[in-house]
């Protein structure tokens, strides 16, 4: 266990002597009763949100979730100051809200199965389950269905826009049900993001695993970046297990074919001071 100070001042957290983690507080639960009666662990996430563990839903974003009893029983937990995009050992910088404020609309009329997030710039489409694999079959499924209702096309050309702008990660693989994404921007007229790197370069350290199984392929891409960030900045083993969990961004490169690639980065601006020499 790893204790940190948290400058709210500067918006970061001393992770390691010299490394500096970005703060971006959010909670890690928000979500609504199930439909199923009787007592439940809230650890899985599911339809009715929970335990998301997406660190976009900052201040100034908006939950769309299904609502499946009278009363919706809207719970919230789990908050943190930062995390990485795949949260592989189950932590991020752990923390607690001085102040926690929610606004609460309840929307007529409205039918979807999965729910969704509205950020000032961009919605979120979410795919989980218990295989990470099955969950990026539902986060494509959500999202082709999201850009038909949004662009009135077909689900061809949806499935092409989808492709086209595809920006997908990770949000957490601990949860029991493990947890996918897509950013989907607004305008139309947001170009596609650049190619994801498949080596290291001046500004991130880059590790690619791929495989027919997306879990394995976020095994290999996470556990590389370990050893990588553990041998370039001479750390030891569980503090770069640690700092991958907080700080790494884990993302789904464009699946075109039987294998699928995950892409996982660090930032080298989190450093800085220089590595110690050996």
């Amino acid at each position: 266990m790893r204790f940190v100070y948290l400058d709210w001042d500067k918006k970061e957290a001393e992770f390691l002597p010299g490394l500096f983690v970005p703060l971006r507080p959010f909670p890690g639960v928000l979500g609504v009763a199930r439909a199923e009666p009787g007592r439940y662990s809230t650890v899985p996430p599911g339809r009715y949100a929970g335990n998301l563990d997406i660190r976009e839903l900052t201040a100034g974003t908006s939950l769309y979730v299904p609502v499946f009893v009278k009363g919706a029983l809207l719970w919230a937990s789990d908050a943190h100051a930062a995390q990485g995009n795949g949260e592989i050992n189950l932590t991020g910088i752990e923390t607690a809200f001085r102040e926690f404020n929610v606004t609460v609309e309840v929307i007529k009329g409205k039918s979807f199965e999965w729910p969704r997030i509205e950020t000032p710039t961009h919605w979120l489409t979410l795919g989980y389950d218990e295989d990470l694999t099955k969950a990026l079959g539902i986060l494509k499924s959500e999202t082709t269905k999201f850009i038909m209702e949004q662009r009135h096309v077909s689900a061809a050309e949806a499935e092409r826009i989808m492709m086209q702008g595809w920006d997908c990660r990770i949000s957490e693989v601990v949860d029991i049900v493990k947890g996918t994404f897509c950013f989907n921007p607004k305008d139309a007229r947001t170009r596609p993001p650049a190619p994801l790197p498949n080596k290291e370069t001046a500004t991130d350290y880059v590790t690619v695993s791929s495989n027919t199984d997306l879990n394995k392929a976020m095994d290999g891409a996470s556990m590389a970046m370990i050893n990588l960030i553990a041998e370039k900045r001479k750390l030891d083993r569980l503090d770069a297990y640690g700092l991958a969990s907080v700080a790494m961004d884990c993302r789904i490169a464009p699946p075109t074919g039987s294998d699928v690639s995950v892409h996982c980065l660090v930032p080298k601006s989190l450093w800085r001071t220089a590595a110690r020499a050996q």
